[in-house]
């Protein structure tokens, strides 16, 4: 397990509960937009950060905090992930996991075996435009498609989530995302924000008309659905 980034105190990250978030190194997609392009290309220049000094942390600060974050990169492409989680856990923290749903039986697996309390998923892009926005032509969705189908079906508490860009979403896209996810329990479209650290640099974000007329297309098949950020 790789974990290349520690936020030591968030109220954010995992909402309800008082977090630290950890960020695992690498990843299998490339999202244009992504911001946190250290923890995807080169990760080898970062430094690790010694599992032994998240342990603990973590013991230090048990009963301050009572969750993690464990975000990416993309943290089920990591090996030793089912230990490492099992030793936050003996500690006695809810684990709150984010990922792009690629690796669909690693993901049932955590949860099955009670690693996981709460799981954030992105949903990227419609499925006809999920290789283009993912970094990678012709991209098969199935291994999605199976994490998304898991996940409605309420196997353990979960969001969806998509970053909106105006290079890469378009109105036929909302409406086959709330097609896709129909009555998810919740759905957050948040506006990408440019920063430093994205992969593809001269991106843009939507204005405030455009991501509401968009929340109310995904609201037709998904009521819950929320903007995140605003």
């Amino acid at each position: 397990m790789v974990i290349q980034g520690l936020k030591k105190f968030s109220l954010l990250d995992y909402p309800g509960k008082m977090a630290c978030t950890l960020f695992a190194a690498g990843c299998n997609f490339r999202c244009p937009y992504c911001y946190n392009k250290p923890l995807v290309i080169d990760t080898h220049e970062n430094r690790d950060i010694p599992l032994e000094d998240i342990y603990a942390y973590l013991k230090k600060y048990s009963g301050i905090l009572d969750g993690i974050c464990l975000t990416g990169g993309e943290p089920l492409i990591q090996r030793g992930i089912e230990e490492f989680l099992g030793r936050i856990r003996e500690i006695g923290y809810d684990v709150r996991l984010e990922t792009n749903g690629s690796f669909p039986d690693k993901l049932k697996k955590l949860v099955s075996e009670g690693l996981v309390s709460y799981v954030a998923m992105d949903i990227k892009n419609s499925r006809e435009s999920y290789g283009r926005t993912v970094g990678i032509e012709g991209y098969d969705v199935d291994k999605v498609q199976k994490s998304v189908e898991y996940l409605l079906g309420g196997a353990v508490p979960y969001e969806f989530c998509t970053t909106v860009v105006l290079e890469y979403h378009r109105r036929s896209d909302f409406e086959s995302i709330g097609r896709w996810i129909a009555g998810a329990e919740r759905y957050y479209l948040q506006r990408f924000i440019c920063s430093e650290g994205v992969i593809r640099e001269g991106l843009h974000r939507y204005n405030d008309s455009i991501m509401e007329q968009a929340l109310e297309i995904v609201k037709r098949d998904v009521p819950a659905a929320r903007l995140r950020g605003w």
